[in-house]
């Protein structure tokens, strides 16, 4: 089986240890945040809508302070850049893919090398007297999940006959992407729903142990 490697790689709680989003608004919103993170998580809303709706209770002028918090604040998840390293070498496709805002991910991403990696994110609008999401990259007509940043919209973007599709993803944002690829390298959330729903995968606690997993699988596919 000769096919190309592509991985879909999330941003909030796999390069970064943390949610961003979560470490925001917890930080900066009032109380009301608990219960849309709440209705997001036990999907009584998309998650398109619940996050327009958390970045609405927070005042546009807030954003540089949000920056240089979250940039402060987010913590790499080790081996992130031995990572990006190991895909180039080895000639393999990397994409990340973010339920996260363009206005701290681009920031937090800015001291690695990236300038050859799709990064596809959630866009923002400051003009306003308060945040609002854009989603540049929203569903098809195949999904109607409300995804915001729509990751199965991307994944579709390459043909299963050519390329082996790998998901190295956390949470409930790549749940749907992860039942249509071909291999899933997840944690948390992630890792007990790929675990209950017998699907391929592995877990992983740092990027170390993804180049690891990568490693096998590259002899397998290519």
């Amino acid at each position: 089986m000769s096919k190309k490697l592509v991985l879909f790689c999330d941003f909030d709680g796999t390069i970064t240890e943390k949610d961003n989003i979560v470490a925001i608004v917890k930080k900066f919103a009032p109380p009301e945040w608990e219960a849309l993170t709440n209705q997001i998580l036990s999907q009584q809303i998309s998650v398109q809508e619940g996050v327009g709706k958390l970045f609405q209770l927070l005042p546009s002028s807030l954003r540089q302070e949000i920056v240089d918090y979250i940039v402060q604040e987010a913590t790499i998840r080790p081996g992130f850049a031995d990572f990006v390293r190991f895909c180039r070498e080895e000639g393999i496709e990397l994409l990340i893919t973010s339920g996260g805002i363009d206005f701290f991910v681009q920031p937090i991403l800015a001291p690695f090398d990236l300038s050859d990696v799709p990064i596809y994110c959630n866009g923002s609008d400051f003009s306003g007297e308060r945040i609002t999401i854009t989603w540049p990259h929203s569903c098809d007509e195949h999904c109607t999940n409300g995804c915001g940043m729509c990751k199965t919209t991307i994944i579709r973007r390459y043909d299963p006959a050519t390329h082996y599709r790998v998901v190295i993803g956390d949470s409930i944002t790549d749940l749907a992407g992860a039942k249509i690829a071909d291999y899933v390298i997840a944690r948390s959330f992630l890792a007990e729903k790929a675990k209950e729903l017998a699907l391929p995968h592995s877990t992983f606690a740092t990027f170390h142990d993804v180049i690891g997993i990568l490693t096998e699988l590259k002899q397998e596919v290519v």
